[in-house]
């Protein structure tokens, strides 16, 4: 597959020029980079990558194809993909698509065939910057000015663009054999709410492993009526964009904490830390890969860990009621946090997404044995 020119332009007047594959058209956003060699289906589905341009470290990308069956949200989230090289024919029993038709269908632009080692190193020295991947307007002048007038992922309020519109009763744990060996079945006797702010389906089908009867609900929905469900326990789910800027969220959770038992995942770990009174900040160019190791305080074990996010909670933030239980060992920043006194606790990293492969299952178990 040839394809036709394309052109990445960074806010800092930087032009990259390609070749286009996906669907012909223009899309903007975030440009970050992900340093996983595979799993490049979850990563485009993630809900946590919308208003992202994701660029892929790994050379070669579309090699397996495209299965429903790893999907991790109706439809793939990213504004638009970047790769070294396009695998044209896929090769996997599994697959039922290939990568381009799949961005075809979704509308969806991505661009190779240049050296994406030299965005990487832009985006690690500079920092993540604002972009517009364009196979329709090429013209160098143009798509600079536009991409400096993009606002920045600051300030934003991306939840409510994926957010679901109702509640759901989640039905089905790990089927597959090989994601069985994560958890051991139990029975669902146990009420979970998941505070769906962008939320990842292998969340749920763990939450329903560790022995959880889940429902998924909106993560706009008021603290009045989740506590008028009357759950054993609540989760709050990963999601887009400036954990600040989601200001409903922040005070919905600032009234459940003493509730009932709760555990947070990436953005769910932010909110859960801005509820308690802790700060965020951005980091310079993320954490987006599924090499990141953590360090467990208890134990003392490292997690190799699967992550995806561009705010991280301050630690020297935490108010005296939360202590740090993880951190990440290449830059020191928190991973992980829980409450003294209340079976309360969160991860930034995800530990459904299978990294270690099973480093960090632990803790969905934890979750169902916090709520008795």
């Amino acid at each position: 597959m040839a394809g036709n020119l394309a052109k990445l332009a960074l806010e800092d007047g930087t032009i990259y020029t390609g070749r286009s594959f996906g669907a012909s058209c223009e899309m903007t956003g975030e440009v970050v980079f992900n340093t996983s060699m595979a799993g490049y289906q979850e990563i485009l589905t993630d809900p946590s990558y919308r208003g992202q341009i994701v660029c892929m470290t790994y050379p070669m990308m579309g090699n397996y194809g495209i299965t429903p069956e790893d999907d991790e949200s109706p439809r793939p989230q990213v504004s638009g993909f970047i790769v070294r090289s396009l695998t044209e024919v896929p090769s996997n029993f599994r697959s039922q698509q290939s990568l381009h038709d799949y961005l075809v269908q979704h509308n969806i632009p991505g661009i190779q065939g240049f050296d994406t080692r030299a965005l990487v190193r832009r985006l690690r020295v500079r920092g993540a910057m604002m972009g517009i991947l364009s196979s329709t307007d090429l013209d160098d002048t143009s798509l600079v000015r536009r991409a400096r007038s993009l606002p920045g992922m600051s300030g934003q309020d991306l939840v409510k663009e994926v957010v679901p519109d109702a509640k759901l009763d989640w039905h089905g744990g790990c089927d597959h054999p090989l994601t069985q060996q994560m958890l051991a079945q139990l029975p669902p006797n146990k009420h979970v709410l998941a505070l769906d702010f962008g939320m990842k389906w292998n969340i749920p089908r763990c939450l329903t492993q560790a022995g959880c009867q889940v429902t998924v609900i909106p993560g706009t929905m008021p603290a009045e009526e989740i506590l008028a469900m009357k759950p054993d326990g609540i989760f709050l789910s990963n999601g887009p964009g400036d954990p600040a800027a989601v200001d409903y969220a922040i005070q919905t959770i600032r009234k459940l904490i003493g509730t009932t038992p709760m555990f947070g995942i990436c953005l769910g770990h932010q909110l859960l830390g801005l509820a308690t009174g802790a700060k965020t900040f951005k980091l310079k160019f993320g954490h987006r890969g599924a090499n990141q190791p953590v360090l467990d305080h208890r134990t003392g074990k490292v997690e190799i860990t699967t992550q995806n996010h561009g705010f991280a909670v301050d630690a020297n933030s935490l108010p005296a009621s939360m202590e740090a239980t993880h951190t990440n060992l290449n830059d020191g920043t928190l991973e992980g946090m829980r409450h003294r006194e209340l079976p309360i606790f969160s991860v930034q990293y995800h530990p459904e997404a299978s990294s270690g492969p099973h480093d960090s299952t632990y803790l969905f178990e934890e979750f169902r044995k916090s709520m008795g």
